[in-house]
Formats: C-alpha cells, structure tokens, sequence
C-alpha cells in the first residue's frame, strides 16, 4: 500500500472520482478528495455515490493492511450513514478506515468522512471476507 503511495499510481475509480490513498499503516487506511462537477447529481449536489465509495475504499484498505500475501478480501456490507450534503465547496474530505476486528474469514471496519475542519459528512461500517487467493 505504501509503495502504491510512493508510485503515484491510482487505480481507475481513484482517477474516475479525483481521490487518493494518502496515509497507510497496519489497520489504518486514509483517503482524500476534493468533490466536484464530477461526482453531481441531477438533483445538484454531490452523488452519495462518491462518500460510498471514499468509505468502502477507507474501510478496504484498512484490511487490506492486516492481510497477508496469501490472502484477499471484498467486501460483503457496507452501510453508510449521511450526515450532510456534500456539494463542490465543501472542500477537500478524507475517508479515514479503521480495522475493528480481524478474522481468518471476515474483518469488521469502520471509516468517517470528514472536511478539513473535522466536520462529520459520512460515516460507515463494512464487513468484508477474507479469502485465500
């Protein structure tokens, strides 16, 4: 995850939704991105897609930190809780995902959205299998 970092490279979604990994250690994953014209909807402010995917992301990546080079994971559940509305000026938000139990078969994370003034957006709770690849 680190050297993932390092390369600069994102992977399609990052690109697609203008986010990325900024901060990895082992449980501990953060996400950051500036919502804009991109991620709206019709209805005018920024798709709950977007915090989803932030979320889904920050909790992932979290376990993806505990596994080992055997293993893998997707995600079973994801529930989000929106807290507020996002629209292009809030600003830059970071997804921030936490491990809270791991298992040889599944792990249980949790990731907040939050803007730069600590302001809560989004929050979720994800379970996610863990499997041999």
């Amino acid at each position: 995850m680190r050297a993932l970092i390092a390369s600069g490279r994102k992977p399609g979604i990052a690109q697609s939704l203008h986010f990325d990994l900024v901060e990895v250690e082992s449980g501990r994953a953060v996400f950051a991105g500036t919502p804009g014209e991109h991620a709206y909807n019709p209805i005018g402010s920024v798709h709950g897609g977007y915090a989803a995917t932030l979320l889904d992301s920050a909790c992932g990546c979290a376990v993806h930190t505990r596994l080992d080079e055997q293993q893998a994971y997707t995600t079973l559940e994801l529930k989000v809780a929106y807290h507020k509305a996002i629209t292009r000026d809030t600003g830059l938000l970071r997804a921030e995902g936490r491990v809270v139990t791991m298992g040889r078969r599944a792990a249980f994370a949790e990731a907040t959205l939050k803007d730069a003034a600590g302001k809560l957006y989004a929050s979720a709770t994800s379970t996610l299998l863990v499997f041999a690849r």
